[in-house]
């Protein structure tokens, strides 16, 4: 349970820190650097998910195995 809310933070905190860098680009006029910032964002958090329902599928497949 702590590891899941440890990467909620993370994920929230890698959001907040590409806004800020996002909104910061855009007002200087760079918003291809902006979007590319974005895209890399998002890209770090779907690895964080992925990584996520990568734990969860061995967690439910050690269950069945046990069981069965």
């Amino acid at each position: 349970m702590i590891g899941d809310t440890s990467v909620l933070f993370q994920i929230a905190g890698i959001g907040i820190i590409v806004a800020m860098i996002h909104t910061i680009l855009k007002q200087m006029g760079k918003e291809e650097y902006a979007q590319f910032v974005s895209l890399v964002g998002f890209i770090i958090v779907l690895l964080f998910v992925l990584n996520s329902i990568s734990d969860l599928f061995q967690q439910i497949r050690a269950v069945f195995f046990l069981k069965g």
